[in-house]
């Protein structure tokens, strides 16, 4: 049975919100299914933002590096954040920076003709985002250009694969049979671990 690694990127985790239901009902359903789980509540941990090449160059401090080894115990990892601004909230991207320090994510090239060792290989992603606007929208109109640069570019780059997404539109609306249908959704994921 897979580890599977649940990081809760909503950076308020003080009040009840969708993301948090959402993360909760993948990992209901990956627990009825039998699978090991994690879970990271992004919005409960302290940290600074980096601000220089040498900080990135170190491994960060605790409470960062337990979280870090759920990440590396895990088998398949899933994020799940409000768009905010067209991207991530900015914590949850401090977070993975902090998380991406010391090259936990990617080894550094030897020279410049090298490309970088992924060191994620084996791990499968999953990325659900939620947003106010309808998800066709943001997923034509806009290219879903924050969520290609994540999976192209920091998640790619390292190895994991295959990289799922999951996009959730609309979700102010109060038509509880759609939340109950997205809630369904995901849990069938957790229990399929994809």
């Amino acid at each position: 049975m897979p580890n599977i690694c649940v990081i809760h990127g909503h950076p308020d985790s003080r009040q009840p919100h969708f993301c948090r239901a959402l993360g909760k009902a993948y990992l209901e359903g990956a627990r009825e299914a039998g699978h090991q789980v994690s879970e990271i509540v992004v919005g409960d941990l302290e940290f600074d933002f980096l601000r220089s090449a040498t900080a990135f160059a170190n491994d960060p401090a605790e409470p960062l590096m337990a979280e870090r080894e759920k990440i590396s115990a895990a088998d398949h990892v899933v994020i799940i954040f409000p768009l905010w601004l067209g991207g991530a909230p900015a914590l949850l991207k401090g977070f993975l920076e902090q998380i991406a320090c010391g090259g936990f994510f990617l080894e550094t090239a030897e020279s410049e003709k090298e490309f970088p060792k992924a060191k994620m290989k084996g791990k499968s992603l999953r990325i659900i985002v939620t947003m106010g606007m309808p998800s066709l929208i943001y997923n034509t109109w806009f290219g879903a250009n924050s969520l290609k640069g994540l999976e192209k570019g920091m998640f790619g780059l390292s190895g994991f694969k295959p990289i799922r997404h999951k996009l959730i539109g609309m979700v102010e609306t109060d038509d509880e049979a759609r939340h109950v249908r997205w809630l369904n959704s995901v849990r069938k994921l957790g229990e399929r671990a994809i």
